[in-house]
């Protein structure tokens, strides 16, 4: 029974890869669209203070602008920075079938777009 266990637990993203990947794919728009949006938002409320022309809202609307675009830089980089958190994990696993798995699951919410996601294959294993 521990035998069964271990062996799924190994193929435990292989066999959800296709679940990993629309995973990754909402994380790249949030990573894309977020940004802009709160960017968007703050450069239209400098806009309106600029037009009300009072020097207290112009303040508080470039003091606004200043900490949604740092908020946009970092939720841009957040997924670098977990991605990279992460890739130093995998260097502690020393088995190389549970690094192989985990690797499907890494580039499947990284990189949902490219090919390295095995993801359609999954749906072929579950189909057979």
């Amino acid at each position: 029974m521990d035998l069964y266990l271990t062996l799924d637990a190994i193929n435990f993203c292989t066999k959800t890869a296709n679940i990993w990947q629309i995973i990754g794919y909402v994380l790249l728009v949030f990573k894309i669209v977020i940004p802009i949006l709160l960017i968007i938002f703050g450069v239209m409320d400098l806009g309106k203070a600029v037009i009300a022309s009072k020097d207290d809202e112009i303040k508080k609307a470039t003091t606004s602008l200043v900490k949604r675009a740092i908020a946009a830089i970092v939720i841009f980089l957040l997924p670098t920075i977990v991605t990279f958190i992460i890739g130093l994990v995998t260097d502690f696993s020393s088995n190389e079938d549970i690094s192989a798995d985990y690797d499907v699951c890494r580039k499947c919410i990284t990189s949902p777009t490219s090919g390295d996601c095995p993801a359609e294959d999954a749906w072929k294993g579950d189909a057979e």
